[in-house]
C-alpha cells in the first residue's frame, strides 16, 4: 500500500480529521472514566471494594489516573499508526 502524499492539501486534511477524531474519543473515554465513575457512580461502586477502600473512591483517587495512563498508550499507538497511515513517520522513512 502506497502512503499518501503528505504535502497535498486533501491529505493533510484527512489527516487533521482523523487526528481529532482519535483525541476526541480518547477524550470521551477519560472524561467518562475520571467524571463517571467518581462522580456519577460513586454511591454504586461503593458497594465494592478494592484493598479495603470502597471502589468509587478509589476509582476517584488511583483508577482515573490509571486510566489516564492507559490511554495516553492507546493514543501513542493510535497516532503513530496514523502518522504511517499519512507518510508522517518520525524515522523518515
Amino acid at each position: 500500500m502506497t502512503n499518501p502524499d503528505p504535502s497535498s492539501k486533501a491529505s493533510k486534511n484527512s489527516y487533521w480529521k482523523a487526528n481529532l477524531s482519535i483525541t476526541f474519543k480518547i477524550l470521551i473515554a477519560w472524561f467518562s472514566v475520571s467524571f463517571g465513575c467518581g462522580i456519577i457512580c460513586k454511591e454504586e461502586l461503593d458497594q465494592l471494594s478494592i484493598g479495603g477502600a470502597p471502589l468509587g473512591f478509589w476509582m476517584a483517587q488511583q483508577g482515573s489516573i490509571l486510566c489516564f495512563v492507559i490511554l495516553l498508550i492507546i493514543y501513542s499507538f493510535l497516532m503513530n499508526k496514523l502518522d504511517q497511515k499519512y507518510g508522517y513517520n518520525e524515522e523518515g522513512e
